[in-house]
């Protein structure tokens, strides 16, 4: 992977993981948590993925190619609940930038 593919990719996972963290601590404090129980688990999962994708990345990992693709998936299945609840703006623009990861991820594993 060439290395402004590295930059771009770990500074998009890093704003995954904050904006991940952000709409589940805006989920937690919704009045009905229980409709979003599903968006606050993948918000977690997304943004720990995110974060250790990044890491290896930082570090020369050798398994990326092994990790990008659940990472991939991951955003992606993060990216899907929260347009459910696009009408919440914290919602909406973790899906945006969900998305974006997803996408990151997919091209740049074949790379």
């Amino acid at each position: 992977m060439k290395e402004s593919n590295k930059i771009q990719l770990i500074e998009l996972l890093n704003k995954c993981t904050r904006v991940c963290n952000f709409c589940f601590n805006a989920c937690m404090n919704e009045t009905d948590t229980k409709k979003l129980v599903a968006c606050i688990r993948l918000d977690l999962d997304c943004a720990e993925i995110c974060k250790t994708v990044a890491t290896l990345i930082e570090r020369g990992s050798e398994n990326l190619n092994i990790i990008l693709p659940a990472c991939a998936t991951i955003c992606s299945e993060c990216a899907d609940e929260c347009e459910k609840h696009a009408h919440m703006e914290h919602c909406r623009i973790c899906a945006e930038v969900c998305k974006q990861c997803a996408g990151l991820c997919k091209q740049l594993e074949i790379v």
